[in-house]
């Protein structure tokens, strides 16, 4: 498959990507490396469901990040520490800090994150690679940490290219309250399944920019 790629046979073929939840991080792993280094002018859509792109700095689910924290403490999971930033002493030197580092958006046409408010497990302003109140008060080493990675994010998706790059922030509001009150509600764990559970929501926005999946 190398050695046709870079013969340029596979000169018209696009290659997207779909990522839910920590996948996205995964996803974007998997692009940093070597091998995959003569794939990455085929990149075409990148569609990011719930992705933790920043993390969970600033997550303001009391109840969720009191699981993580046990899940720390008793698992030890290392995506656990490496998505709460606690896989380092130093913040510079974290796994997420690092990947932001890595140009692993700029090769692609188009960007969408779909996320959604009701979504627990995934911190808002993570999901769509923004700014929340409590990082832009927060003048410690942890804000301008955030803000850095943020802004090296960003800088990627605003990067040169020789095409027209088309950038979407999806919000999806759910109605969970028709699941009743229960602990996936309440957690926030409803809305996060229920863009796998229900596709509508991908379906429609293939059906609406059919140009950005072909």
């Amino acid at each position: 498959m190398d050695k046709v790629s870079r013969s340029g046979v596979l000169r018209s073929i696009k290659l997207s990507f779909v990522g839910h939840s920590i996948g996205n991080i995964i996803l974007r792993t998997a692009l940093t490396e070597s091998i995959m280094e003569p794939y990455l002018r085929f990149l075409h859509t990148y569609l990011s469901v719930s992705g933790p792109h920043l993390g969970y700095l600033y997550s303001s689910n009391s109840i969720f990040n009191g699981g993580l924290w046990l899940l720390k403490k008793f698992k030890g999971t290392q995506c656990i520490h490496q998505l709460t930033f606690t896989d380092d002493p130093d913040l510079q030197n974290t796994f997420l800090y690092k990947l932001s580092k890595e140009r692993t958006l700029e090769n692609f046409r188009n960007i969408i994150l779909l996320s959604s408010p009701q979504d627990g497990y995934v911190p808002y302003h993570s999901a769509r690679m923004d700014m929340c109140t409590a990082a832009s008060a927060d003048y410690s080493k942890k804000g301008k940490v955030f803000l850095e990675m943020l802004n090296d994010l960003m800088d990627q998706i605003r990067a040169p290219s020789s095409e027209h790059r088309v950038f979407m922030r999806c919000d999806v509001n759910f109605d969970v309250s028709m699941q009743g009150r229960n602990l996936n509600t309440i957690i926030g764990r409803a809305a996060h399944i229920e863009f796998l559970e229900t596709d509508i929501f991908a379906k429609f926005l293939m059906w609406s920019f059919p140009d950005l999946f072909r």
